[in-house]
């Protein structure tokens, strides 16, 4: 599996090591974003940096999971929560007191970063998963917050390549209903609320 290296910008502190051990010079960037064509991913960068702002991840990641309902929207509601207090500590940010002020731009910074990594590990952050372009529309239909980037989500949307989402069709052992749900999301019937194991998967014609 091939492996190319990232830079998180937000960790960043310009120590500059990685241009120094990069043998390739994709480190070497006016914009601190690592040039992916020229990255061979072997790692000296990430080792060298003393802040841990690179990361080595795979070139092509496998299919995403299914995730719980319940998941993602425990998901949706920590994004919501994590716009508020964003906001909130950038209002206290204003004020005239100076250690106010650096203790609340550390507020949000750690904000950002615990609510991204929470969300990274729970695949919602993957540039080819389903559930990543399934958040991002729903963020453009209801932006969890009045000053949020939806044109930044929308472009995001137009850019990325996802895999493609399709359904499958169950039907209920219980209630015998019928119904379709999309290929990364956990089968639960609509009319009795039955689990997987009472649906039965039904086979599309020509399928094995």
């Amino acid at each position: 599996m091939k492996y190319i290296a990232v830079r998180n910008i937000r960790l960043c502190t310009k120590d500059c090591l990685c241009l120094y051990v990069c043998p390739v010079g994709a480190t070497d960037t006016e914009d601190s974003i690592i040039d992916v064509k020229k990255c061979i991913g072997c790692g000296d960068c990430a080792k060298a940096c003393p802040s841990g702002a690179i990361s080595l991840v795979p070139l092509t990641y496998p299919p995403q999971q299914s995730k719980d309902l319940s998941l993602v929207h425990l998901s949706h509601t920590l994004t919501t929560q994590k716009a508020k207090q964003e906001q909130l500590a950038r209002q206290l940010m204003n004020s005239h007191n100076d250690e106010l002020y650096r203790l609340m731009k550390a507020f949000v910074k750690s904000i950002r970063l615990v609510h991204e990594d929470i969300m990274r590990e729970a695949g919602f952050m993957l540039p080819q998963s389903a559930n990543t372009q399934q958040l991002l529309e729903s963020f453009v239909e209801n932006p969890p917050c009045d000053d949020f980037p939806t044109d930044v989500a929308q472009n995001l949307l137009t850019k990325i390549s996802f895999h493609e989402v399709t359904t499958i069709q169950y039907h209920c052992l219980v209630c015998g209903a019928i119904f379709e749900v999309k290929n990364n999301e956990t089968p639960v019937c609509p009319i009795c609320k039955a689990t997987e194991k009472q649906l039965e998967r039904i086979e599309k014609e020509g399928s094995l």
